[in-house]
Parts: structure tokens; C-alpha cells; sequence
């Protein structure tokens, strides 16, 4: 537990589902889901299924922005922003909003920042001029994917003469993964503590580890964290259907008959404040962090153990919080969908809960909005949050087969009592595993 309690005083989301809380809560309660057949420009189908936010199109009202300056800012930024740091933006900007924080109302070196991320991809738009200048091929109108064939046609040693010149200068500026916390810190004037984690999947739990141990040290009153991903872009997705389990249809976490995940994008933003203050401000709290742990499990060959580093951030934050598995209302799990990964996942939760007299309630929300990467922690920590709020855990959506690989209680119905606490799980195929443990405000 940390020395000044943190709260949750504002949240902002940006999701394939909906771009409010109250939209995200109707999403999980209905068991509407984002998913959606993809097509490629060509209007040919690809054997998956995505979820994107299709209500947010970068348009300056997304960002849901009130000051007409830092509008006209985030206007101009714009520019050298990606999807992915457009996203992160939005939703910071929605849960300052919520908080009721507004420009100069802090002292800036206060309040710091906390973001995660992917590794950001380029799109093909951005260097398909650049490509086709050291082609071979010769400047003619061929796809990109087609310009880049392992077939020794591609002469890097015209790129400084004739493709670097065909990049966009400040092109670098839309893909850096510390970019979200900087334009975040630009436009609001935040001064204070500021970190870029980029532990994709795994890095709700370090942003909100960091961020509330800087806010209990006494370093900060506020810190504004969260996630931001995407997993639908052309490079991005080629990666994904190459080297992870994709589901064609559907995502269905810990079901037997499960066969992958599906793809989305999203972001989602807290803001964590000192519990006085907040107080003090007289805004609603939406919940306590109480402690938050991440680690990483593989060996010298790039084995991950997913369920040991699982069981251990498991293990950690109810050792930081003075809790016993009894006391926990729900888990809040990562639930990928994947075969493996869902057994591994089960397994480390039984491992630290499964002693106990009633079995701990597992949810899982990718079935609604798919793996958005870094992103799907901050949305799933906030789906954990609203099931606090209303008193009932959402249900996971597409669980109809228990599968006897998975020993847990997985939460598929809307009557199950949340209780006044859970855990968040997340981590990512390279062994590395986080995790939060957060109370209701009473």
C-alpha cells in the first residue's frame, strides 16, 4: 500500500465499442461486441475479424476538447500525431474532462505523466514513394507489399540519394512511443514526473505502478496515465496473423472451443490523484489504487512462462496490499482467447486463489473489442472499475464450454456481485506480466 492513498478521479476511453464510459458499460451489460469482418482496400475479405473504433476518426470534436485554445493546439499537433497517439490524446483529454480538470488549475509541476504503448509501426502511406524511388521495379504503380518481394529488388543503396528525400521530415515525430506523454504534457502544461513505458500488452501495470508510487512518495499530486494501441494497422495485422493465434469471427477467453483473438485499436486514459485532494475538489472518486506489480519470466532463448509471471505480480499485490485471496471480489483477467495463453493465464490464478472456499469470479472483456495491445489494459482496468461502481461483474462475452484446461470460475452471466475489490491482469507474449489491485472508494 502506498504511504498517500491514490484515487481514480477521471477516466477517459477510447474504444471499438463506444468513446464514453457509459457506452462502454452499456457495451458490456447488452454483450455488443466491436468485432467486424475485415476487408482490404480492394474490397477483399481477410480471414479475420477486427474491432476498431469506428465512431473515432480523428476529428478534432473525438477529442472532446472545450478550451478553444487547446483545441486549436491539439488542431495543429495533429499533424505529426499516428493513430496511436491520437487515440492516447483523446482519451487523456476525456479524463481530464471527466476529473474536472481544466488549464493552469494545478501548479504544473504537480502533475506528471504515465503512458503506454506498443512499438509504434508506420503505415504504407508513409514510405510507398520512398520505396518505389530505390525499386528496381521503377516507379510504376504497383502495390507497396509488392515493391518490398524478397527477390533483390529493393537497392538500399539508393535510399540516402533517392528514397530518403521522399520521406516527410517530421515523419519519425508520429511513430516515437514517448511521443503520447509528450504532446499530452505540451498541451496541458504538466511539468512534473514523466515516463514512456513500452511493455506493449504488459504496460497498464508498470504506468499505473510508477504513477501511483510517484503520487505516495510526495513527488506529485496528479499523474495522468493510461495506454494507448493498435493492432488493425496493414503492418501491424500482417504481423499478427503471421506469428499469434486469430480467431476468424469471434474471441472467445478460457471457452473450450476457443481458437484465437481478434484484432482492434483503442486507448484509455485515469487520472490518479492524492485521495485528500481529490476530496478536497469534491469531484466523484471512481476507485482506490492500492498496489500494482510487474515482472518478467523467460529464459535465454525467448521461452516465455507466462503462467509464473502471472502467479508472481499476482502474488505481489496482495503481498503489498496486506490482502488474503479471500478478501479479492474478481479477477479482471487478460483472457487473449489464445489456446495457450488463456491455460497458462487460468493456471497462475488457480495457482494463488485456488485454495480458496468460493472460487474467484474471472472476467474477461477481449470478446467485446479484441486484443487493442498496449491499449486493452487501460480499457479493461476501467470495464474493472465500472463492475465496481455497479456492483456486478460483466460478463465474458462468447463463454458458452467450460474447458477443464481452464480450473477457474469464468464470470458469464450479469448477476455475479463484484464485491469491493479486484485484480487487473495483463502481459504479452514475451514473459512479461502485470498487475493492479483496486478497491472501491467506500
Amino acid at each position: 500500500m502506498y504511504s498517500r492513498r491514490v484515487a481514480v478521479s477521471g477516466m477517459g476511453v477510447i474504444s471499438p465499442v463506444s468513446l464514453t464510459l457509459d457506452g462502454l458499460w452499456d457495451s458490456l451489460q447488452s454483450g455488443r461486441s466491436g468485432a467486424r469482418p475485415f476487408q482490404w482496400e480492394d474490397g477483399t475479405a481477410a480471414p479475420v475479424s477486427v474491432a476498431a473504433p469506428a465512431l473515432f476518426t480523428g476529428d478534432i470534436d473525438d477529442f472532446d476538447i472545450s478550451d478553444t485554445s487547446q483545441k486549436k493546439a491539439v488542431k495543429k499537433s495533429q499533424k505529426v500525431m499516428s493513430r496511436e497517439i491520437q487515440m492516447a490524446v483523446a482519451a487523456s483529454c476525456r479524463a481530464l474532462k471527466n476529473a474536472n480538470v481544466f488549464f493552469g488549475q494545478f501548479s504544473p509541476e504537480r502533475v506528471g505523466i504515465s503512458f503506454g504503448s506498443d512499438y509504434i509501426v508506420t503505415t504504407p502511406e508513409e514510405v510507398v514513394d520512398a520505396v518505389r524511388a530505390v525499386s528496381r521495379l521503377c516507379n510504376d504503380n504497383r502495390p507497396l507489399l509488392n515493391l518490398m518481394e524478397k527477390n533483390g529488388k529493393f537497392d538500399f543503396s539508393l535510399w540516402a540519394k533517392n528514397g530518403l528525400p521522399k520521406m516527410q521530415p517530421l515523419w519519425q515525430l508520429k511513430y516515437l512511443p514517448n511521443m503520447p506523454s509528450s504532446h499530452i504534457a505540451i498541451l496541458n502544461n504538466f511539468h512534473g514526473p514523466s515516463n514512456s513505458i513500452t511493455l506493449r500488452e504488459a504496460s497498464i501495470g508498470a504506468v499505473i505502478g510508477e504513477a501511483a508510487s510517484i503520487i505516495g512518495s510526495g513527488k506529485a499530486d496528479l499523474m495522468l496515465v493510461g495506454t494507448t494501441g493498435s493492432r488493425i494497422l496493414p503492418f501491424k495485422m500482417l504481423a499478427a496473423m503471421q506469428q499469434e493465434e486469430i480467431a476468424s469471427e469471434t474471441c472467445c477467453p478460457f471457452d473450450k472451443n476457443r481458437q484465437g483473438t481478434i484484432l482492434g485499436d483503442g486507448a484509455g486514459a485515469l487520472l490518479l490523484e492524492e485521495w485528500e485532494g481529490a476530496e478536497k475538489r469534491g469531484v466523484p472518486i471512481f476507485a482506490e489504487i492500492v498496489s500494482a506489480s510487474y515482472r518478467i519470466n523467460c529464459n535465454m532463448n525467448g521461452g516465455a512462462n507466462i503462467r509464473a509471471a502471472v502467479a508472481a505480480v499476482l502474488q505481489n499485490v496482495l503481498k503489498q496490499a496486506e490482502m488474503q485471496p479471500e478478501d479479492v471480489g474478481f479477477i479482471c483477467a487478460h483472457g487473449l482467447g489464445s489456446p495457450p495463453a488463456d491455460r497458462q493465464e487460468a493456471l497462475a490464478i488457480n495457482d494463488v486463489f485456488g485454495l480458496r472456499k468460493k472460487p474467484v469470479p474471472v472476467a474477461a472483456a477481449k470478446g467485446y473489442f479484441g486484443n487493442i495491445g498496449a491499449g486493452a489494459g487501460a480499457v479493461e482496468l476501467m470495464s474493472g472499475i465500472l463492475s465496481l461502481q455497479h456492483g456486478t461483474v460483466f460478463p465474458t462475452l462468447n463463454y458458452e464450454t467450460a474447458d477443464p484446461e481452464c480450473p477457474i470460475l469464468v464470470s458469464a452471466k450479469d448477476d455475479i456481485p463484484a464485491g469491493n475489490s479486484f485484480i487487473k491482469i495483463a502481459f504479452n507474449r514475451q514473459g512479461q506480466a502485470s498487475a493492479v489491485l483496486v478497491k472501491s472508494r467506500v
